[in-house]
């Protein structure tokens, strides 16, 4: 597989798919290029897909140094560098949404257009999960922590007729170390400041039933960010791109073709 050198010199996995205009598609917390498997061929029809293992995931290094929102950025800016590609679209879900918002924000050449899914503004600002997402997610019954991070990604319906394996629950191969600071990086997270910069057309998208990610972040970055559009699914949660495929592919297909 091929790797990129990131500035510090990790070396980052990246895979690419589909021929056409350029599109990087950036997975969500503790996640690789896996998290876009259910989806990716939507986007590679029309589309010179690209994906990324982040560092401590996948094919990547797990370096001790790093892990951050804006880190991460520059990790796929490398990857961009690497395959020759100057301006490109970006679509970021959860963690990745706040990653492609500092690459938007900081490398404003190199983004086309923007879309952030699911994804917060972080810091002061953001609305966060509630305390009773957070116990049900920490509780020390693994089975159990398990089966309510799946039910916060997808509707009950789609757990009844979809038992799995799911791609969007974190890379298995993490280590304990890596993990933690990716946890931590997205909890550092906060754009709030550079939100009014971001020069791309952008559209921000949103499961309404989402409380992983409260579906009340999206507003706030739609109305933060000049000119964004904000599109909410109903009935959706957090993994709204793969279970709600058929609205959520063609909404983004549609405005990267805008």
């Amino acid at each position: 597989m091929p790797h990129a050198i990131a500035p510090d010199g990790a070396r980052i996995a990246h895979q690419v798919d589909g021929a056409g205009s350029p599109l990087l598609l950036l997975a969500g917390q503790a996640n690789n290029h896996h998290w876009w498997d259910p989806v990716r061929a939507d986007f590679a029809a029309h589309h010179l897909v690209v994906t990324l293992d982040y560092r401590g995931t996948g094919d990547s290094d797990a370096p001790d140094d790093g892990y951050s929102t804006p880190g991460f950025a520059d990790d796929a800016v490398a990857v961009l560098d690497a395959l020759g590609l100057g301006r490109v679209d970006v679509y970021g879900t959860s963690m990745g949404g706040r990653v492609a918002r500092w690459l938007a924000a900081r490398h404003p050449g190199r983004v086309r257009r923007l879309v952030l899914g699911c994804t917060s503004p972080g810091g002061e600002h953001g609305i966060e999960r509630g305390p009773d997402v957070r116990r049900a997610l920490a509780q020390p019954d693994h089975a159990a922590a398990r089966r309510a991070l799946l039910e916060l990604m997808y509707t009950p319906a789609w757990l009844a007729t979809h038992p799995g394996p799911y791609a969007t629950t974190g890379d298995p191969a993490m280590t304990a170390r890596a993990r933690k600071r990716h946890f931590a990086a997205s909890a550092q997270h906060d754009a709030w400041d550079a939100l009014p910069s971001i020069q791309a057309p952008t559209l921000v998208v949103h499961g309404t039933d989402d409380r992983f990610n409260p579906a009340a972040n999206a507003p706030l970055l739609a109305e933060r960010i000049p000119g964004a559009r904000m599109e909410l699914i109903d009935g959706a949660r957090h993994a709204y791109f793969e279970e709600f495929r058929d609205v959520a592919s063609p909404l983004v297909l549609d405005f990267l073709a805008g």
